[in-house]
């Protein structure tokens, strides 16, 4: 086989997969049942595993994807919360050691509450705003800063309720009387007979604002803070500015930083990272697009994807090819027992039809030797009395019985030859008169069909070692062939070379209908014929070859369309014994 035919047959496909020469005959498998069997169970043991080490490595590297997120957005909201923390704890207490540390005559001097204030920018890099002294019933009689805010009135505010229980106290971001987004930090100073003073420091939005500004947020990442009622203490890249309400219900109180995913009105998913900041109203919140962060994740999704899909395809090429190559074989080993068996029958066939020619022979030969002993008796009494003597019309009917009784006994005699050849065995044979006496057989029908049959032969013999019987039979099969090819008026040439080392070469030259190119390596196959819907079984040459291989010959053909064919045989000058 060729490495193109190999190839082929490696990748044929179901709907071509290797037709039957043998049509209705009893098979040991049906092949296209177990080519699909064959498979479907290889595919499905080579790729089930392979899908589900997948699947499982997909779903476990997005949990890692999604775990790795998880983790570093849970670090960022720590590490800004530890900031801002610091921020607030750090200014609170700065305030509340003012507070301690300065007698209610110092608070209340102007001069030294500006010098605080001054003193608390330059300490702290800022973020103070004004500063102001808040009596027990909530009036502001002490103030420095930008604003006109002296004498205002806090008594009823939250802020101050809060603050006369707590003692210290950081509100949410407000407008107030200034009419600007601030929070504040207020600490209480507890005074004699049940009264107290506020020490109240306003801060601006900016520390807050240049925190969240360094962080470098991932997956369009935003930072922001809100308080417990939802409310943006800071702008927010997608939820809006400052004081907006935000669209999704603020988170319970966790003690420790938590990490959620939300899914918002337009379908998109968002990771949310926030924590509580205590001891104050605000929670920091840092929200990343999932969809972003995921992006890594996607690429090697695909590129996984790609693997499988690719694996797929090749696992399922090589079954494909490999199943379909193996049924292939399979199938043909079953024709070619098929063949054997039809061989068997065959020879078995022949070797009755030899006994059946045998046991005719002998009953024609009987009448046939009463006839020809009476045809004589007739012809010497037509010879002695003298009325038939002269009566030549007599004389050629009795030579005519004579000549049919010759004829039939010689026809009885090649039946007898042929039929005691059935039996294999090494003897010599003329493979000239062998030929001959073949071709006696199909003479009248040669005759019939107006084929000229030549016989070209050197005029010694061609004696060879080999089993008679077989070899009738090859160049019967061959030359019945030529005969089908010519049907009428054509020539039949019978070349036989002599004797040499290598054995006798006979070719067989027909000028028939010829044979097609590409049914030309197939013609020895088993089944295969190119007589179909005219009697061919496609056993005739496939059994000749077999018998030349048993002899130890070689057969070829060339043959050209609408040309003829010329089939070579070689023999060899010795049958060997493990060949017979």
């Amino acid at each position: 086989m060729s490495s193109f035919q190999l190839l082929k047959s490696f990748f044929i496909p179901f709907s071509v997969l290797r037709a039957s020469r043998v049509p209705g005959a009893i098979r040991l498998f049906n092949p296209k049942r177990l080519w699909l069997v064959s498979v479907l169970m290889s595919l499905s043991v080579s790729l089930i595993p392979l899908i589900v080490i997948t699947m499982i490595n997909y779903r476990t590297t997005e949990k890692a994807f999604e775990s790795e997120n998880y983790l570093k957005t849970a670090r960022v909201v720590s590490n800004t919360y530890r900031s801002i923390s610091f921020f607030l704890t750090e200014r609170r207490a700065a305030l509340d050691f003012i507070s301690r540390d300065n007698p209610q005559d110092a608070l209340l001097n102007t001069v030294r509450l500006a010098f605080v204030l001054r003193y608390l920018e330059e300490s702290f890099g800022g973020g103070f705003v004004d500063l102001g002294i808040i009596d027990s019933s909530g009036t502001q009689i002490r103030y420095v800063g930008p604003y006109d805010l002296l004498g205002k009135e806090y008594g009823n505010q939250s802020w101050f309720q809060e603050c006369k229980k707590k003692c210290v106290y950081i509100s949410d971001v407000f407008l107030g009387y200034r009419k600007e987004p601030h929070f504040v930090i207020a600490v209480k100073k507890n005074l004699d007979n049940n009264n107290f003073l506020i020490l109240r420091a306003s801060l601006r939005l900016d520390i807050f604002k240049n925190l969240l500004d360094k962080l470098e947020l991932t997956g369009r990442g935003d930072a922001f803070v809100i308080n417990r009622k939802g409310v943006l203490q800071t702008n927010s890249i997608y939820y809006g500015k400052i004081l907006s309400q935000v669209p999704f219900s603020t988170p319970e109180y966790q003690p420790s930083t938590q990490v959620i995913e939300l899914s918002e009105k337009d379908g998109a998913r968002n990771l949310i990272g926030y924590r509580f900041i205590e001891e104050t109203p605000f929670i920091l919140m840092i929200v990343k697009s999932k969809s972003a962060l995921m992006a890594p994740f996607r690429k090697t999704k695909t590129e996984l994807f790609m693997f499988l899909a690719g694996s797929i395809i090749l696992i399922s090429g090589v079954i494909l090819g490999i199943v379909t190559y193996m049924v292939n074989r399979i199938q043909l080993a079953d024709e070619r027992r098929l063949a054997y068996i039809q061989q068997v029958e065959y020879a078995n066939k022949m070797a009755s039809i030899g006994r059946m020619a045998a046991g005719i022979s002998h009953e024609i030969n009987n009448p046939l030797a009463i006839i020809n002993e009476k045809a004589g008796l007739i012809k010497d009494l037509f010879e002695i009395k003298k009325q038939y003597a002269g009566d030549p019309k007599l004389q050629g009917m009795v030579d005519v019985i004579l000549a049919a009784v010759k004829r039939a006994s010689k026809i009885t005699r090649l039946l007898l030859a042929f039929a005691r050849n059935t039996e294999s065995g090494k003897e010599s044979v003329d493979v000239k008169l062998m030929i001959k006496e073949v071709l006696s057989f199909i003479e009248k029908e040669a005759e019939i069909n107006a084929i000229k049959i030549e016989i070209k032969a050197p005029d010694s013999p061609a004696v060879i070692q080999s089993d008679k019987g077989k070899l009738q039979q090859i160049f019967l099969n061959i030359i019945n062939n030529a005969l089908d090819a010519i049907e009428k008026e054509g020539h039949l040439v019978v070349e036989i070379s002599g004797i040499h080392k290598d054995g006798v070469n006979v070719s067989i030259t027909d000028d028939g209908v010829g044979i097609k190119k590409e049914d030309l390596k197939h013609i020895f196959e088993p089944f295969f014929s190119t007589k179909k819907g005219r009697g061919g079984t496609g056993l005739g040459l496939a059994i000749t070859y077999n018998l030349i291989q048993e002899l130890g010959g070689t057969i070829s053909v060339e043959s050209e369309e609408e040309k003829g064919s010329i089939f070579s045989i070689r023999l060899p000058v010795e049958l060997k014994s493990d060949q017979n």
